[in-house]
């Protein structure tokens, strides 16, 4: 039987509660995740031997990025226990590795309490945190594409990344508010356990509307448990695991160039002040998730393919002209990083939908999540260090044409890929 049928009206709430208690967790994945980077600058001094604010905040940074060497890993164990026992058990999965991650941080102690054993309990903090979200993905993106409508799936999804940028400034307004009001010596030497203190507080609420999450109907359809669902995706469906690694290339590093690193790199390279760089950055992620569902319903009309293909070509030809209009103006920072982002909402909009139609029901999760976290470590994570690195060398024209070339990859995989919004996702 087809599944292109409607919901009923019974059917229609428990689908939105359903929705709605994924996506609340993906947005306290993400407030956990940007809560370390946004309030390392102001812990850094916490967890390691006296020495010059640098090196502490370097010290503070590389363990930041541990968490994306281990993302990879996160999205093979996660996505694999997600196909063998359910996908609200990989969602629970998650949330609850970034609320026992949050929860670590807050409680760490300091080293002048705890000597060397703080930062490795903040290294195993960030690990944790890091296999949470290697998995959040592909979790995330195999339960909202199986329990949405096929007929509305690109909306619902593109709720993703919605919820993604959410968790991004309901970090940053934290910060913003928490120095406003404590002021930054009191945010160092104890204000900032505060935003710890309450992402695991909201994670456990996440994991209890989680665990009442209602299992996709795909899922249940389906006889078979896959034993090794990764070995499997990777054998049976070569071509669909490119298209994953094809799709995300482009993707990762425009997101992580617009709407992670592009406010400091203003700052550091153009002089823009942080208060014009802080409320350019919240503007231009406001039309972000404003204009996602927007692009999410027209893809369920017109299908995925011209809108990865439109994010694509946008980004080929204009990553080096959008660097050239950047300035020491944060009007020029927020009309950059619009344009960036409504770029990328082409991708971001139906990248999760997109990625869950290439590969059955047995082994969807696990085909999107390796590829994807393994993508983004490399490409993504390394964006940010990348621009600073070489604008530092004093070659910095040279990654908009990175960024460029990056996004052309994506463009030729996304051409030469079949369409698939009319796949029934209930079949094996």
């Amino acid at each position: 039987m087809s599944n292109d049928a409607a919901p009923t009206q019974e059917q229609a709430p428990g689908i939105r509660r359903s929705v709605l208690a994924a996506l609340i967790g993906n947005v306290l994945e993400w407030y956990d995740w940007q809560a370390y980077a946004i309030f390392s600058v102001f812990f850094a001094g916490q967890f390691f031997a006296s020495g010059s604010g640098a090196s502490q905040l370097l010290a503070t940074l590389a363990i930041f990025a541990v968490g994306f060497f281990f993302r990879p890993l996160g999205g093979l164990l996660l996505a694999g226990f997600t196909d063998r026992v359910g996908r609200r058990g990989g969602l629970v999965a998650s949330v609850l590795l970034m609320a026992a991650g949050s929860l670590l941080i807050a409680v760490c102690p300091t080293y002048a309490q705890a000597g060397v054993f703080a930062p490795v309990l903040l290294l195993v903090a960030r690990i944790l945190q890091g296999l949470s979200t290697g998995g959040e993905f592909a979790a995330s993106a195999t339960y909202l594409s199986e329990i949405a409508p096929p007929h509305r799936r690109g909306f619902v999804t593109s709720f993703f990344y919605v919820s993604n940028v959410l968790g991004t400034l309901l970090a940053t307004v934290l910060g913003s508010v928490l120095v406003a009001t404590l002021g930054a010596t009191q945010v160092r030497e104890w204000g900032w356990r505060i935003a710890f203190v309450l992402g695991a507080l909201l994670a456990f609420v996440a994991l209890y509307l989680r665990a009442r999450l209602v299992e996709s109907a795909a899922f249940t359809a389906q006889g078979e448990r896959p034993q090794r669902p990764t070995l499997r995706a990777f054998r049976e469906h070569p071509k669909a695991v490119a298209r994953v690694v094809g799709f995300t290339i482009g993707g990762t590093v425009s997101y992580y160039t617009f709407a992670v690193y592009l406010p400091n790199f203003a700052q550091q390279a153009h002089g823009v002040s942080t208060s014009s760089a802080l409320w350019a950055s919240i503007a231009a992620q406001l039309i972000l998730i404003a204009i996602l569902p927007m692009l999410g319903a027209l893809s369920d009309r017109i299908g995925r393919r011209p809108l990865l293909i439109g994010f694509g070509l946008g980004f080929a030809l204009l990553s080096v002209p959008l660097f050239a209009l950047m300035s020491s103006s944060g009007w020029s920072l927020f009309l950059v990083m619009t344009i960036g982002l409504v770029l990328f909402a082409g991708y971001g909009a139906v990248a999760p939908v997109a990625m869950a139609e290439l590969f059955p029901t047995a082994v969807r999760t696990s085909g999107i999540g390796l590829p994807y976290a393994l993508t983004v470590a490399v490409f993504g994570g390394t964006a940010p260090y990348l621009v600073t690195e070489l604008t530092q060398s004093g070659r910095g024209a040279i990654f908009p044409w990175y960024l460029a070339a990056t996004c052309l990859i994506t463009l030729v995989v996304c051409v030469f890929s079949r369409e698939t919004k009319s796949v029934d996702l209930t079949e094996a």
